[in-house]
């Protein structure tokens, strides 16, 4: 699964999709935003549709560093969102 990191605010965040399909398949995916590990780790998700390609690694690939931090800027906490199992960090 592809990964890249993005500077949010002096923090580096991790991205990478989430890899859960949802409902409407090939024309939306989710993505997984990490920083730290263990009991500091914060993660955030959210989902996004392509106006590319269809493959989520692909689509992935093709979002842009600005593309990233506006979707990390509409992302919630993983508590929220089934992709991190609903986890409190």
């Amino acid at each position: 699964m592809a990964r890249r990191f993005l500077m949010v605010d002096n923090d580096r965040w991790e991205v990478f999709p989430s890899g859960r399909v949802t409902v409407y398949g090939r024309d939306q995916f989710g993505l997984i935003f990490e920083q730290g590990t263990g009991p500091q780790r914060r993660r955030r998700v959210t989902h996004y549709s392509p106006l590319g390609a269809r493959s989520p690694d692909r689509a992935f690939a093709e979002l842009s560093d600005r593309e990233l931090l506006e979707l990390f800027r509409q992302s919630q906490p993983a508590w929220t969102a089934p992709e991190a199992d609903y986890a409190a960090h």
